[in-house]
């Protein structure tokens, strides 16, 4: 598995996790949101489900992609540790 910090450097990538996080998508309706080809969309939805942020399903021949919430999950949970410890934080007292 890939890190899900890697995968999210690529903009076009945070995008496509914006665009999957109104509900699951086909690699057809992701790519018409960019100007890339369509097998640079799935590459880079290769990537995003390699590091556990995307989800695929298969139907028959369609592939649905959609946010997996829990890997996302631990993510934010990284970043909610700074917010805590800042408010725990005793504000800093300005000299003089």
């Amino acid at each position: 598995m890939g890190s899900p910090w890697k995968a999210t450097a690529d903009e076009s990538r945070r995008r496509m996790l914006l665009l999957l996080k109104d509900g699951e998508k086909t690699p057809t309706q992701i790519a018409a949101n960019f100007k890339f080809t369509f097998p640079a969309v799935s590459t880079h939805l290769r990537i995003l489900r390699d590091a556990g942020l995307v989800m695929e399903r298969r139907e028959g021949k369609n592939r649905f992609y959609s946010v997996n919430y829990d890997k996302v999950s631990e993510m934010v949970a990284f970043f909610d540790g700074f917010w805590e410890q800042r408010l725990q934080k005793k504000p800093r007292q300005k000299s003089a």
